[in-house]
C-alpha cells in the first residue's frame, strides 16, 4: 500500500502477508534466523509523500524542543553556577539527569510506539514537558531545578523523543538516513536559538529568569502542538512482548550500542563545559555563552550533510568516521586557548558530534527485522545510553573541580570516544561479514 493510498483510506498498513507456512517470529530468533526472516518478508516503504514528509516535519519539531533545549543546558549551567554557588560537578547533575531520564524513558516509549502507535505517548508527554518548563520558571533552590528540569523535563523529553525518531523508519528505508538527518537538524537549530534567546531575554531585558523561561515554554508549547498534529501512524501495532531481548544476539546491534555508549559519553564533556572553559581562557561571559549556539550551528551543517553522505558511503561508515574525528578534536582541545581557536573548535566539533547524534538512530533502525520493531530496538538502545548521562558529565565535572583545570577531563573524554569508535568499527566489520 502506498503512502497516498493510506491517506485516502485512513487505514494503517498491515504487516506484509505471511506465506502459507507461518514465518518464524523475529523476536525469538538468533542473528542468522533474523536475517533469514527479514529476507522472507520485506515490507514496502513510501519513501516520500505528503504524510511521510509532514511526519518528518513533526519529528523535526520534537527534535527542536527536546534535544535542542537540552543542548542549551550549558547556558543554564553557567547561570546556575553564578546564582546558586554550587560546584560545577553538582550543577552538572541537573543536565546529566535530564539526559539520563530522556534516554532511559525510551525503554518505555519506544515499545509503546510499536504496540499502540504514537498518539498514545506523544500527546501526554508533550503536555508533561511544557509543564516541566513552566515549573522550572518558578524554581529557586538547587533541588527544585533538579526535580523540575532534570527529572520531569528529562522523562517527558524521552517519552516523546524515542517514538518520534523511530516512526520515521515506518515511512523510509532507502532514504531513512536522509529523513532522520533532516528531522534531527531541528535539535541543532533549537540548540542555536534557545541559548541566544535565553541569553538575550535574561541579560538584555528586565524580564528576569522566571519570565525568560516562561517565554521559552510558550515557544515549546507551539512546537508540541505542531508535532502532535503532524506525526501520524502508518504501520499497524505489533503484538508480542514489550521488550525484544533477542535483539542483543545480533552482534552488529550490540556492538553499536556499546560503541555509542562510549562515544556519546565522551562528547558530552565539550557540550556541557565549553562555555565555562571559554571563560577560564579569558573569553567574555556573553561570548562564552554563544559558544553553545556556535556549536549547534555547526551541528546543523553536520546533520544535514550526513544524510546525503550516507547515501553514498553508508550510514554506519559515516557514523564511525565522525566519531573518530570527534575523539581527535577532543584531544586537540588541550591546545585551544584563544577566542578564535575556541570558536573554530566549536564549529568543527559541532559538525562531527552532530553527525553522531543525528545518525545513530538510522544505523540502529537498520538492524530491526521489521519496521514494527524499530521503536523497541531504538528504545532499548537509548535506555542503555541513558546510563551514561548519570556518569559522563559528573565525572568530568568532578575532575575539573578536583584538579582545578580541564586537562584530565579532556583526556578522559577523548579516550572513551576513541574506544567507542573502535567498537563502531567492529560493528561495521560484523555487518559487512554477514
Amino acid at each position: 500500500m502506498s503512502d497516498n493510498d493510506v491517506e485516502k483510506s485512513g487505514q494503517l498498513e498491515q504487516p506484509t502477508p505471511a506465506p502459507p507456512q507461518e514465518p518464524p517470529n523475529p523476536s525469538t530468533l538468533g542473528e542468522e534466523e533474523v536475517s533469514h526472516s527479514r529476507a522472507m518478508s520485506v515490507p514496502s516503504f513510501p519513501e516520500g509523500g505528503t504524510r511521510a514528509w509532514t511526519t518528518v516535519l513533526g519529528c523535526w519539531a520534537v527534535m527542536f524542543f527536546t534535544f535542542g533545549y537540552i543542548n542549551a543546558f550549558g547556558v543554564y549551567e553557567t547561570y546556575y553556577i553564578a546564582t546558586t554557588h554550587e560546584t560545577p560537578s553538582t550543577i552538572a547533575w541537573i543536565g546529566s539527569f535530564q539526559f539520563f531520564a530522556m534516554f532511559s524513558a525510551g525503554v518505555v516509549s519506544g515499545p509503546i510506539l510499536d504496540r499502540y502507535g504514537p498518539v498514545v505517548v506523544i500527546w501526554p508527554a508533550s503536555a508533561l514537558f511544557v509543564t516541566s518548563v513552566m515549573l522550572t520558571s518558578v524554581c529557586k533552590m538547587y533541588y527544585q531545578f533538579l526535580l523540575a528540569q532534570g527529572v520531569l523535563g528529562g522523562i517527558s523529553c524521552g517519552l516523546v523523543y524515542a517514538p518520534a525518531i523511530s516512526i520515521i523508519g515506518h515511512y523510509f528505508h532507502a532514504r531513512r538516513a536522509l529523513a532522520i538527518g533532516i528531522a534531527s537538524s531541528g535539535s541543532s537549530l533549537g540548540g542555536v536559538i534557545f541559548p541566544i534567546m535565553i541569553n538575550r531575554l535574561l541579560f538584555s531585558s528586565s524580564l528576569g529568569f522566571g519570565w525568560t523561561v516562561r517565554i521559552v515554554g510558550f515557544l515549546i508549547l507551539g512546537l508540541c502542538l505542531l508535532a502532535c498534529l503532524t506525526i501520524k501512524p502508518r504501520i499497524a501495532p505489533r503484538k508480542g512482548p514489550h521488550f525484544l531481548p533477542a535483539a542483543f544476539k545480533n552482534l552488529t546491534y550490540s556492538l553499536q550500542v556499546l560503541g555509542l555508549f562510549l562515544v556519546i559519553w565522551g562528547i558530552l564533556t565539550p557540550i556541557f563545559f565549553l562555555p565555562s572553559y571559554a571563560q577560564t581562557q579569558g573569553m567574555s561571559r556573553n561570548l562564552a555563552w554563544y559558544t553553545i549556539s556556535i556549536l549547534n550551528a555547526g551541528s546543523l551543517v553536520g546533520r544535514l550533510s550526513a544524510g546525503f553522505l550516507s547515501a553514498y558511503l553508508g550510514d554506519l561508515n559515516v557514523l564511525t568516521s565522525s566519531s573518530g574525528i570527534c575523539g581527535l578534536l577532543i584531544f586537540c582541545w588541550y591546545r585551544i586557548h584563544s577566542n578564535a581557536a575556541i570558536i573554530v573548535f566549536s564549529v568543527l566539533f559541532g559538525m562531527f558530534s552532530g553527525v553522531v547524534v543525528g545518525m545513530f538512530a538510522s544505523t540502529l533502525a537498520h538492524t530491526a527485522p521489521h519496521p514494527s520493531q524499530i521503536g523497541t530496538y531504538i528504545g532499548m538502545a537509548v535506555g542503555i545510553l541513558g546510563v551514561l548521562g548519570l556518569t559522563g558529565s559528573p565525572i568530568s565535572g568532578a575532575m575539573i573541580a578536583h584538579y582545578g583545570g580541564y586537562n584530565e577531563a579532556i583526556g578522559f573524554s577523548g579516550a572513551v570516544t576513541m574506544a567507542g569508535t573502535a567498537l563502531l568499527a567492529c560493528a561495521q566489520y560484523s555487518k559487512m561479514s554477514k
